[in-house]
């Protein structure tokens, strides 16, 4: 089965959810994006943010535990029912990344996937590629995160051509 087959274009796919706590946003902008108003909640109160908030890339390492997660368990559930799950790897990139409001210490962002595209990966062999929309709402339903991905879909080893 392919991926626009189990979930047309303009399904929106709710992957999951995240409480960011002070402990993580600091633990996580202290190996990969220190700057003060990630790790220092006292520094970040004299910045634009005016407290404590997470990194960009932080609340993006967020969409992709929960894609995979989500993933994880609907290929165990595709598979159960006998049917085979798409087979999604990599992404070649995204565009469009936004950060659209920064995500302080106790809040919980869901995140959405919504497929809207697909195309065949030139010079591969049977190889295509899926283009969504993805993005992170806070707890006020105000969207924080937004960006445009590519994941690769794979063929079924019977698919492949010759």
């Amino acid at each position: 089965m392919k991926m626009l087959e189990l979930y047309p274009a303009g399904t929106r796919l709710k992957l999951g959810s995240l409480t960011f706590t002070a402990d993580d946003i600091i633990r996580f902008a202290t190996k990969f994006d220190p700057q003060p108003f990630h790790i220092d909640a006292e520094a970040a109160k004299s910045y634009v943010f005016g407290g404590l908030c997470a990194s960009g890339w932080h609340t993006c390492a967020g969409w992709m535990k929960n894609f995979v997660a989500f993933w994880d368990a609907e290929t165990t559930r595709l598979n159960a029912t006998g049917t085979d799950a798409p087979r999604l790897g990599p992404s070649p990139g995204f565009s469009e990344l936004q950060w659209l409001k920064p995500v302080y210490a106790g809040d919980r962002i869901t995140y959405f996937m919504t497929p809207l595209d697909t195309r065949r990966m030139p010079g591969s062999k049977g190889y295509m590629v899926i283009t969504a929309l993805c993005e992170g709402l806070n707890q006020n339903a105000e969207p924080v995160l937004r960006f445009n991905s590519n994941i690769i879909e794979f063929p079924a080893p019977e698919d492949k051509p010759a």
